[in-house]
């Protein structure tokens, strides 16, 4: 850490740099998170997350995760059915409830209601994203009455995973739709993860969905990468256990999910982070595959330290730990046998096709009276 705050700007253009990178190395998907209360940079996720589809081409765009609970799902079906056309297929939405108690009463939502209304607003996203001419009425927001939402998605809905940090909830609504699941893995040991997913693949299957689209995916909390581990622990040591005294501050996460490893030695022996050498991470990774059988691994960027050094570890953990990864624990994910593996051609049309009705599209969009724009539909 520098000591030096980096202002708003600069740390935009470094999460689009990051996602250029990301994309120039290989990795799969980006991601960013949601936060509206405190010290924190995360609100207009879906703005950014539109910047980086016009300067990338083929990186998959997920949200980690947008808090559906508190937004009007017309307003995120919207938004996001955008950034899916300007990436042209590529966005796959991670909703959640949000580990964020201070953010329910700005968007009206009382604390103890946040499952319901997350459930109830999904259902109704759904619809908004596959259906026209949606009526519908329920408890978080005013009724509909014929309402299609624009634009479309790209091609179908996209994929949508759930989110689950630490309760049972998150995975049961994504085994009722048939959804991927998204633990959080951040905060607590490997095992508490582990009975989470469990129930999760046990209730999918009960739901009568097919369980080899039950995928799960694994957060990792922060990465910091270093030739050896102990070079990695002492540099990285400080600043880590700063971060926990602050996440563990009261206002600061849901009461009862406090960061439980509160010292470098034990997260690295027991916690999530990936904080080590390349063999260290590698091993570290498949520990996780060991209790969860995941597809998918994320981590977050130490965005506290240099921009030029995070981009050293992006690169390295490419090269260096991703293929060991990928050998050892093979995936069905985004490849020939999953659903959304080709979106959009799996949904009806292909690039080329879609690629043109936008342009289609864009011919016929004007400004309207006062400015304001209005596309007109050729389906």
């Amino acid at each position: 850490m520098t000591g030096r705050e980096i202002r708003p700007d600069e740390r935009f253009a470094q999460a689009l740099s990051s996602a250029r990178h990301a994309e120039e190395f290989g990795y799969d998907a980006v991601a960013l998170g949601e936060r509206h209360a405190g010290a924190l940079l995360s609100s207009g996720v879906g703005v950014l997350l539109g910047a980086i589809a016009a300067t990338t081409t083929r990186v998959r765009l997920q949200t980690g995760v947008s808090v559906l609970s508190i937004h009007d799902p017309l307003r995120i079906a919207e938004d996001y059915a955008t950034v899916d056309q300007l990436s042209r297929g590529r966005l796959e939405l991670v909703i959640g409830k949000g580990n964020e108690l201070r953010q329910l009463p700005m968007f009206g939502i009382g604390n103890g209601d946040q499952w319901d209304a997350l459930s109830e607003k999904y259902e109704l996203l759904r619809r908004l994203w596959r259906e026209e001419n949606v009526t519908w009425e329920g408890r978080f927001r005013g009724a509909l009455n014929d309402v299609t939402s624009l634009p479309r998605p790209f091609a179908g809905a996209p994929r949508v995973w759930h989110g689950s940090a630490t309760t049972l909830t998150s995975a049961e609504l994504a085994a009722k739709w048939g959804d991927p699941l998204f633990s959080a893995n951040a905060i607590q040991p490997r095992d508490n993860y582990t009975v989470l997913i469990d129930h999760y693949r046990n209730e999918y299957a009960n739901h009568g969905h097919d369980p080899r689209f039950a995928y799960v995916a694994a957060g990792a909390g922060f990465l910091y990468l270093a030739d050896t581990t102990q070079e990695a622990r002492e540099a990285f040591g400080p600043t880590y256990e700063k971060i926990v005294a602050y996440f563990n501050q009261p206002g600061n996460h849901t009461p009862g999910n406090d960061m439980t490893f509160k010292n470098i030695d034990d997260a690295i022996a027991r916690g999530p982070v990936l904080v080590g050498s390349p063999q260290q991470i590698a091993e570290k990774i498949l520990w996780f595959h060991e209790g969860f059988g995941h597809d998918l691994q994320s981590f977050s960027l130490p965005t506290m330290i240099p921009h030029e050094q995070q981009l050293d570890m992006l690169e390295r953990l490419a090269s260096e730990v991703i293929p060991v990864v990928r050998k050892a624990a093979p995936t069905t994910l985004w490849g020939e046998d999953d659903p959304y593996g080709t979106r959009p051609a799996v949904h009806g049309r292909s690039t080329a096709d879609a690629a043109a009705e936008i342009a289609k599209t864009s011919r016929d969009t004007h400004a309207g009276d006062g400015g304001e724009d209005k596309t007109h539909r050729h389906d």
